[in-house]
């Protein structure tokens, strides 16, 4: 979006219109998720980074604590992309295997999240990475997403 640097205004004034996307960051998805529905995260990775994690929840109750339709966490240090869930407070069975980690240090990336009807299909730079069967059944009630970590957001879609 070329909003921030038109001709009518130094990016400074533009961010009282234009928020910018701080981490951690917390946002609504207007009507939760649902098949067909995609999530587009676009950042760029710490320069020194130890991990970030999006996190798809149901509300942004922290006691008792939302549940967590989908965790992603980047871990640098193993090469990981772990992904979980937390339903009803309790951790599900942590799932990690890839075929290849995806993020390099201090360099662009695009997350998208898409929901289909039995999973999430998560692709990262175009490239499908894993599924992550649905262990939330009402998805319209999967309505916050959360960002945390070693990383700058420069778009959420």
């Amino acid at each position: 979006d070329g909003h921030l640097n038109n001709s009518l205004g130094s990016p400074v004034q533009a961010d009282v219109y234009f928020p910018r996307l701080i981490v951690p960051f917390c946002g609504h998805i207007k009507g939760g998720m649902r098949p067909g529905k995609k999530i587009l995260v676009m950042g760029i990775v710490d320069l020194n980074p130890e991990s970030f994690g999006i996190s798809l929840t149901c509300g942004e109750s922290e006691d008792p604590p939302a549940d967590v339709a989908i965790e992603l966490k980047a871990v640098f240090t193993d090469r990981q992309f772990i992904r979980n869930s937390c339903v009803a407070g309790e951790w599900g069975e942590e799932q990690s295997s890839i075929p290849y980690f995806p993020f390099i240090p201090d360099q662009p990336f695009r997350v998208e999240i898409l929901c289909e009807h039995p999973r999430f299909r998560i692709f990262v730079d175009g490239h499908q990475l894993f599924d992550f069967y649905h262990r939330i059944e009402t998805l319209s009630a999967i309505d916050t997403i959360k960002i945390n970590g070693d990383l700058q957001l420069t778009k959420l879609g």
